[in-house]
């Protein structure tokens, strides 16, 4: 009798290892594509980086290009994942529009589409994770509405057009400040999420505009452009300025006191969370069409 179940224990200790020996002889095979919009931002990089680190975590191969911020480069190192038969796509896009076309090339391959921080305007995408940028801009409409008391001049520094964070970040901040009429928008003008673009726009802005009280750039980057070009100005004590991902260089600015504040979001998480969804999703598992990631306001 003791033999007997001494012998069915065994039996099950030994297919326990076989399982995840075989489980992890499966996920060495497994290869998943990173198509990343640039690592010229430290936001992405950071998405990059917790993306490897969960990859080889899980023991998968991780493919990762970097489109510079070029919608046909993207299309192109797209193309190039796809015929190395990766088998799962994780897509930061370039542009919303520009991006579908990659899209519907992966759904012909039957590669399934992870979109992460970014959305596609089109094509078939299995999981978008990203965080609620609309509440975002509606989060630094309310912190700039409390800092000037409800009135005074607002500047816009948009992301690239057509992606979803410049869309999504303006169309939360307009509506945010739909609630405070005294509260005007002066310029609204893209700066496409690059630093030196921020601190060019922001010096014509200053230029034109002599009364300006507050400061939202759509990212980090611009928003560090922008300071540049207000402390140059001599104008740094009359204007705040807000940001948005909180990268290291923003942080420091916060706690200088030359930046107001910064929307935290987690792209280290996010590159995580997208290629366990990558995994889930090889294994057969159900994902949800949206992952929410969390917000945070930083301030002094």
């Amino acid at each position: 009798m003791l033999k007997s179940r001494f012998a069915s224990i065994m039996i099950i200790f030994v297919l326990s290892i076989i399982l995840v020996l075989s489980g992890t002889v499966m996920a060495k095979g497994v290869k998943v594509g990173l198509a990343i919009s640039t690592l010229n931002n430290p936001f992405f990089v950071d998405l990059k980086n917790g993306a490897e680190e969960e990859a080889n975590k899980l023991g998968i191969e991780l493919l990762v290009v970097d489109a510079q911020d070029d919608a046909a480069k993207q299309l192109s190192s797209i193309e190039d994942l796809i015929m190395k038969r990766v088998d799962v796509l994780i897509i930061n896009p370039v542009d919303g529009d520009a991006i579908v076309s990659a899209i519907e090339l992966a759904n012909q391959a039957k590669i399934p589409v992870i979109t992460v921080d970014r959305g596609a305007n089109g094509g078939k995408v299995a999981c978008h994770i990203a965080s609620d940028n609309v509440a975002g801009g509606k989060m630094v409409a309310e912190f700039i509405a409390k800092k000037l008391n409800g009135k005074g001049n607002v500047v816009e520094l948009q992301g690239i057009p057509g992606t979803s964070a410049a869309r999504d970040r303006g169309k939360g901040f307009h509506e945010g400040l739909k609630n405070y009429s005294d509260i005007k928008i002066i310029a609204s003008q893209p700066a496409n999420f690059n630093r030196a673009e921020g601190m060019a726009v922001m010096e014509n802005i200053l230029q034109a505009h002599r009364n300006i009280d507050a400061v939202f750039a759509h990212n980090d980057s611009m928003a560090l452009g922008a300071l540049e070009a207000i402390e140059a100005s001599g104008r740094l004590d009359e204007i705040i300025v807000v940001g948005f991902d909180a990268i290291n260089d923003a942080l420091k600015a916060i706690k200088e006191g030359k930046l107001a504040a910064t929307i935290a979001q987690k792209p280290a998480l996010m590159g995580q969370m997208a290629v366990e969804t990558a995994q889930k999703i090889i294994n057969g598992g159900k994902v949800e069409e949206y992952i929410p990631v969390p917000l945070m306001l930083v301030v002094e």
